[in-house]
């Protein structure tokens, strides 16, 4: 849990440093708009390769793969981008978009009522998102049992001991929270097809009967790994193994 907390200092103190790049972004956006997609690409692939990771890069990326028909690019940097920013509309409304050019139509299982609750409440920030809700009401919180410390009346005393406690529950729910998104995150592999037609096996080898086919752009979840297999699950519930050449992995 401390390891956790300290790394989420660091990325909020690794935040001041952003910007750094904002010519190449410059530059790959003048060649967006210019209509230069492959530039456009190449400076903001040049912006990831430098260890710079935000939802405008992963975005506008996207934004450039679709413009070029590149399906499972479009869709793997938007997903990308939803990781950064899972309620951002303009994401979800590309995103939504460009799996409108895949090829597999999967119906997802359908989510029991308290399963569905829980991961909405999740997904509700990223991981930054809650990050930053943990030390805002962690302020608050000081602050509020300042005001209870330096009180004279007693009305005031319990106002702000309200507020403390108040506060100091939400930054501790929010942690919770952030730890439950993270388990969440280190226990489902997910990924994106990247081959225009894979042949999915009932085993993992090339002798095996085949189970379904799927087309470049689906999302499927990793499950397990043999060698150079990949056990995979579609959202619908189907299950079966792939080379992992196929995959790329979010």
């Amino acid at each position: 849990m401390k390891q956790w907390i300290f790394s989420i200092l660091f990325l909020l103190i690794s935040y001041s440093g952003t910007g750094q790049n904002t010519t190449h972004f410059d530059q790959a956006t003048i060649a967006y708009n210019n209509g230069d997609y492959e530039k456009a690409i190449d400076g903001y692939m040049a912006i990831l390769k430098s260890g710079e990771h935000s939802v405008s890069v992963y975005f506008n990326l996207a934004n450039a793969h679709y413009k070029l028909s590149n399906i499972a690019e479009s869709v793997y940097y938007y997903e990308k981008a939803l990781q950064l920013a899972p309620n951002d509309s303009d994401v979800l409304n590309n995103l939504a978009f460009a799996r409108q050019m895949t090829v597999d139509a999967i119906e997802p299982l359908p989510e029991t009522g308290i399963g569905k609750i829980k991961n909405q409440v999740i997904q509700l920030f990223s991981l930054d998102g809650w990050a930053y809700l943990i030390i805002l009401a962690m302020m608050l919180a000081i602050i509020s049992f300042l005001g209870y410390y330096f009180s004279i009346t007693v009305i005031w005393k319990r106002t702000f001991f309200s507020f403390s406690m108040s506060f100091l529950g939400i930054s501790m729910l929010s942690m919770l929270t952030a730890v439950m998104l993270q388990s969440q995150r280190n226990s489902t592999i997910e990924a994106i097809v990247f081959d225009k037609e894979i042949h999915v096996k009932v085993e993992p080898n090339d002798r095996s009967e085949e189970a379904f086919i799927l087309h470049e752009g689906t999302k499927v979840r990793i499950l397990d790994s043999l060698q150079d297999w990949k056990k995979i699950e579609l959202l619908d519930g189907k299950q079966g193994w792939t080379s992992a050449s196929f995959l790329r992995e979010l």
